[in-house]
């Protein structure tokens, strides 16, 4: 992107865009590429940054810092856009990705991180983006012109609007910020969007195989240096502060302990496996729940691991040697193929259904960036097909879980119900006592906003005694 001529931002080199030859601090230089990965080559973040890491070590701090800018600018894009749109003559979307994402990392910077001195982002900025004429004296107009408004003057007159108005606000797409306000009304959807826009707490499951709970959060400590403390929701939970990239610690890496949020360890609870049990969990890759199963049966029965997908199957059995874990066969293919191979062999069944992943954006937040309204009815197809042929699965009087990482009724309520019309064997079987009580129709909703989790969404079914019919006639 080189600036035209007569950009009233461009049109001078202005004494820091002249001096700034230091090289860039390290944690920056790490978002930018990964930034600049996620939006040109639709990288996933967290796959772009653990390769960015491989490639160069870095001291806790800067990785903890490059991670911040990284999820905190995606979470945040469309606000940031907003608010540096009136100091560019230039619409954002015009700009080449690298120039968009130093202007939208350092904006990031200078309105939520605090500690981080104003010079120090805008200067790294500027040499980040030097190369084509005219590029870096243009980052760096626009940026020293940001600067120098103060929070209560930053954000211009909204979009009339008003759903518009508040998806701009909550940096969330229109398309979605609408169906969240129908279905929560106002409130409480500004609420749930804005909890999804928080940084999560790092959540793991204690490998109690190995040790207990309270055994392994002391390893952490004493190990590792961490702050930790049990987890609200599940038994085998912890959550972790100032801990880094779990990935180096030491109980991490000999199997103690898997990351893991507190709302994708209710979904296997959900199943109630028991030891000795005969399990398949019907979309296992990239395996967490797989090996949460095999936990809670106290690694004695079997487990069937299906998934279509060999790279992302071969993480299931990486999962599992790491953790001990000895009685999961990973079976390659969709569960639609495999099923007859099985029929009826599962005391319980797990369908962890491939989604929107609309609920978990807090973790990946580009997903909201890239999904269109469409994808959801596409999302609802697909997983009534898989819940059909896993159903196929369950034994009489076995159990089915179904589990997504999304909020949208096609993707639960729709797609269950359609089930339930068309299997007379099985039935809604709510579990009591559960951590997060299921509603009127049998759901357990894990909401940010009211219960600090991820968002996920998951129904206990059973299938009757005696009955083997499939479709009604």
């Amino acid at each position: 992107m080189s600036p035209r001529r007569g950009d009233a931002h461009a049109r001078r080199p202005s004494e820091p865009a002249r001096r700034a030859t230091s090289p860039p601090a390290a944690a920056r230089a790490v978002a930018a590429r990964v930034l600049e990965g996620v939006e040109a080559e639709a990288a996933f973040a967290e796959l772009a940054l653990d390769a960015e890491l491989a490639r160069r070590t870095l001291p806790p701090r800067d990785i903890a810092l490059a991670t911040e800018l990284i999820y905190g600018t995606l979470r945040w894009q469309r606000y940031l856009d907003w608010i540096l749109a009136p100091h560019s003559r230039r619409r954002l979307a015009s700009l080449d990705t690298r120039v968009r994402v130093l202007l939208r990392l350092t904006a990031y910077q200078l309105v939520f991180l605090a500690r981080v001195p104003a010079f120090a982002a805008v200067n790294d900025a500027v040499t980040l983006a030097r190369g084509a004429p005219g590029v870096a004296e243009y980052v760096n107009a626009v940026l020293r012109s940001f600067a120098r408004r103060g929070a209560a003057e930053r954000e211009p007159a909204p979009p009339r609007d008003p759903v518009d108005a508040l998806a701009t606000r909550c940096s969330f797409p229109t398309w979605l910020a609408a169906r969240w306000l129908a279905r929560y009304g106002h409130a409480e959807a500004e609420a749930l969007m804005r909890a999804l826009n928080e940084r999560p707490p790092l959540a793991v499951r204690a490998n109690t195989l190995q040790a207990s709970r309270e055994a392994v959060a002391e390893r952490l400590r004493a190990e590792d240096g961490l702050d930790v403390r049990p987890a609200a929701l599940a038994p085998e939970g912890l959550v972790v502060e100032g801990g880094g990239a779990p990935g180096r610690w030491r109980a991490f890496a000999d199997g103690a302990c898997v990351v893991q949020d507190e709302a994708s360890m209710l979904v296997a609870r959900l199943l109630e496996p028991a030891p000795g049990d005969s399990i398949v969990d019907a979309c296992a890759a990239p395996g967490t729940k797989t090996t949460h199963l095999a936990q809670l049966m106290g690694n004695r029965g079997r487990i069937l691991a299906l998934d279509p997908q060999p790279a992302r199957l071969a993480r299931v059995g990486e999962a599992a040697a790491r953790l001990g874990v000895t009685i999961v066969e990973s079976v390659e293919g969709p569960v639609e193929a495999l099923a007859p191979r099985w029929a009826g062999a599962g005391d319980g069944v797990l369908v962890d259904a491939p989604c929107t992943n609309l609920g978990v954006v807090r973790r990946n937040p580009e997903v909201k960036w890239r999904r269109q309204p469409g994808d959801v009815a596409a999302a609802a197809e697909r997983q009534r097909g898989i819940l059909s042929a896993a159903a196929a699965l369950v034994k009489p009087g076995g159990r089915l879980v179904y589990a997504t990482c999304s909020l949208e009724p096609e993707e639960n309520d729709g797609v269950v119900r359609a089930f339930l019309d068309a299997h007379d064997a099985f039935v809604v079987d709510a579990p009591a006592g559960f951590p997060i009580a299921p509603d009127a129709a049998g759901f357990v909703r894990c909401l940010s906003h009211r219960h600090g989790t991820d968002g996920f969404t998951a129904i206990r079914l059973r299938r009757r005694l005696g009955v083997w019919g499939i479709r009604r006639a």
